[in-house]
């Protein structure tokens, strides 16, 4: 049934909040769970439930999404007929943020005439979940509902199914409806549209802020909420790297923690998520921390509750601590020495 479902990621919102997280890369693209990237969530979930079709609209800072993403062969989007899309946003109505722009949609909306699906799913990029939209297609083609809101726990996660002609129609009108996206339809208690909800009831968290990754990522390291995620029959797919394994060296320990391919462990980690390539010395601790691709913690340095962005040096003896609630963030490429932070 799936066939008959268009896929569309909106990856133009900024959200302030992850201002030191997304300053050299869009939203989409800000890594999580040590090998992903945000956007491979509600992709893979597209792809798992059938769809062929899939559309982002990027806008800020697209240039490593659309590294990571290529032509799309990872989620076996890279097809003759069909496949993945990208349609950069035309910087039109820059101050609009809300899910389903309709001024961006416009600029390419050759590509909705074009398609043969029948309805069209459209969805943001920094909610991670695992959803399979199957009955999500058959509960709104059965309800004859206009849109269907997909929620959970009665708040909306910001995917929106709708007919795909009714959706070219709202891009059209949109002048003299005032709509400018989806969700300006939503808010409005007047709108004229049947809408429906359908309750989603796995595990799903919305990244809005730091504190909001930050307490996310280190949520993964609960056996239950990893389990309710990465789904056998539903995979999250990403970039493929070919990376030797780990190696833990002697002396080394690692507790409670995610490691990814690549990475050199001598030091102690505990409740942390190591990316792809990090080292970390000898007689060093990391506590509490997300360290992303290819940081190298040099000796005899502590780090509790803090994030490190791709490709960190912190050099030998330094010492860096946050808390739960305010993580300390350290920006991509960037030093730290302990005579910087004595």
């Amino acid at each position: 049934m799936n066939n008959r479902l268009l896929g569309v990621i909106d990856a133009t919102t900024y959200h302030k909040g992850l201002d030191e997280l997304t300053l050299h890369r869009s939203l989409a693209a800000v890594p999580f769970a040590g090998r992903y990237r945000l956007i491979d969530f509600i992709l893979s979930n597209m792809v798992n439930s059938g769809i062929e079709s899939v559309a982002i609209f990027p806008k800020y800072q697209y240039r490593s999404l659309m590294d990571h993403l290529g032509s799309g062969k990872n989620w076996d989007l890279d097809r003759k007929r069909d496949g993945l899309f990208f349609f950069p946003s035309p910087m039109i109505d820059s101050s609009n943020s809300g899910i389903g722009s309709f001024n961006h949609f416009v600029a390419n909306i050759d590509y909705f005439y074009r398609s043969s699906q029948d309805y069209a799913l459209i969805a943001n990029c920094y909610t991670v979940c695992n959803i399979d939209f199957s009955p999500v297609l058959q509960r709104h083609i059965q309800s004859g509902c206009d849109i269907t809101s997909i929620q959970q726990l009665n708040q909306p996660l910001e995917m929106y199914l709708v007919k795909k002609d009714l959706l070219i129609d709202m891009i059209q009108t949109r002048r003299q409806t005032g709509y400018t996206c989806i969700s300006d339809i939503m808010a409005d208690i007047h709108q004229p549209y049947t809408i429906c909800h359908y309750e989603y009831k796995g595990e799903a968290v919305t990244i809005d802020s730091v504190q909001s990754y930050f307490q996310a990522s280190m949520e993964l390291l609960t056996p239950d909420v990893w389990r309710n995620l990465f789904l056998r029959d539903f995979p999250i797919y990403t970039k493929v790297k070919d990376e030797p394994p780990t190696r833990y060296l002697n002396g080394c320990e690692v507790k409670n923690s995610i490691v990814a391919n690549g990475c050199q462990i001598e030091g102690k980690v505990e409740n942390s998520i190591i990316a792809r390539g990090v080292k970390v010395g000898k007689n060093t601790i990391v506590r509490n921390c997300v360290i992303m691709q290819k940081c190298e913690i040099q000796e005899g340095c502590v780090l509790d509750s803090v994030i490190l962005d791709k490709d960190v040096k912190v050099e030998e003896g330094t010492y860096l601590t946050g808390t739960q609630s305010v993580p300390f963030v350290v920006k991509k490429g960037s030093i730290q020495g302990a005579l910087m932070n004595s």
